[in-house]
């Protein structure tokens, strides 16, 4: 396995300075290292993939620097269009190293959601004309790879993506100390959801660690899964999968669980949900400032005014909770509102590690979601 630090040194000699990306597990002990080794204006955690890329171009204009963006291979979508209509070398022709976890690889044990993705990662490569390099952490010959790499970039002017392999990594301790003044935990806050919803209630669980607590839950609760749709995937777009749901099924409450990394991909997502008015879409924000599932990154959840930004946005109720003997008061209130609401609850970060994860399929939570929906919709 490579050590993160000798990951670093190795960049840092070949003249890369500048980081851009979303977190990932695979990357997880990278990003720590980064995060702990370049100082804030030299890495930047983004709200989403094609973000990155555009920072990256920014500051290879500035500096003449070949820069790296680092994302999990889920995010391949969101960096197409600025890496074919920017980037490639028949437009700006930029060179960047892309540093992708590869979730999913064929022949690996992995989640439903990253099978397909994994399948497709280097035919979409191979399609965009991107060269790439396989990274494994047994392979002795691996920052020679990198190298190899940046020489690429520099070379033809362009991006070269290094797909990086499950366990590539020793694990890394930041030093940096995460410390929370907030004494909710985003698993109470899911159970309180559950608690204070009632039987006719939807609830829509952003990808992560929202979906798997919920699951959970339900399971140990003896309660069943059918009102629950977990987007195990697609982070971002929980809450338009929610709103238009609400839409079609206005005579009952549709709840989305959101986190704040997921809302913060898609802002625009809140011009969108507070058009529609539906009255009984009710949005949840837990907001914990880290992208808890993938190594605890931080994100700029509490930089950000939700509230504020959902009231601006035209939601017709937006509140915040910050404390455990709120909560359910807060809920309620949220839900006995009319039209489309928020609340944002923050949390401190981190989750049980013996937490399961769902034992149903995707296809298999769809049906008996959509069952539920029609079995119990009013004429």
């Amino acid at each position: 396995m490579l050590a993160p630090d000798d990951f670093c040194e190795q960049l840092k000699r070949l003249g890369v300075h500048y980081y851009a990306g979303v977190p990932d597990s695979l990357l997880k002990n990278f990003c720590s290292c980064i995060a702990d080794y370049v100082d804030d204006k030299n890495h930047i955690i983004t709200a989403n993939e094609g973000g990155a890329i555009a920072l990256a171009i920014g500051n290879y204009l500035a500096t003449g620097n070949v820069p790296l963006v680092y994302l999990q291979n889920s995010g391949l979508g969101n960096i197409i269009n600025p890496l074919l209509s920017l980037a490639d070398k028949e437009v700006y022709s930029i060179p960047m190293l892309l540093l992708v976890g590869w979730r999913g690889e064929p022949g690996v044990s992995d989640e439903p959601q990253h099978i397909k993705q994994g399948r497709v990662t280097t035919s979409l490569l191979e399609a965009m004309e991107i060269p790439y390099s396989i990274i494994d952490g047994e392979d002795t010959q691996a920052l020679q790879l990198v190298a190899q790499a940046v020489k690429s970039a520099k070379q033809n002017s362009s991006p070269h993506a290094l797909l990086v392999r499950k366990n590539s990594f020793f694990e890394y301790s930041s030093k940096k100390a995460q410390n929370s003044r907030y004494e909710l935990t985003r698993e109470e806050v899911v159970h309180s959801v559950v608690r204070e919803s009632s039987d006719r209630d939807l609830i829509v669980a952003t990808t992560g660690m929202a979906s798997r607590e919920l699951f959970e839950h339900r399971f140990h609760s003896g309660q069943s899964h059918d009102r629950d749709f977990l987007t195990v995937g697609g982070m971002g777009h929980a809450s338009h999968i929610a709103v238009a749901i609400a839409e079609q099924q206005p005579d009952r409450q549709v709840i989305c669980i959101d986190g704040d990394g997921a809302a913060l991909m898609h802002l625009g997502a809140f011009a969108i949900n507070a058009a529609k008015r539906q009255a009984g879409f009710k949005h949840i924000i837990i907001n914990n400032a880290a992208h808890d599932s993938v190594g605890a990154q931080p994100t700029q959840g509490f930089s950000i005014d939700f509230v504020g930004l959902a009231t601006a946005s035209g939601y017709r109720y937006a509140d915040r909770c910050e404390r455990r003997c709120d909560l359910a008061l807060k809920l309620n209130q949220l839900f006995s509102q009319s039209g489309a609401g928020l609340l944002e609850v923050r949390t401190r970060p981190g989750y049980r590690h013996d937490i399961g994860r769902p034992t149903t399929t995707p296809d298999e939570n769809k049906q008996a979601f959509m069952n539920y929906i029609r079995s119990t919709s009013i004429p």
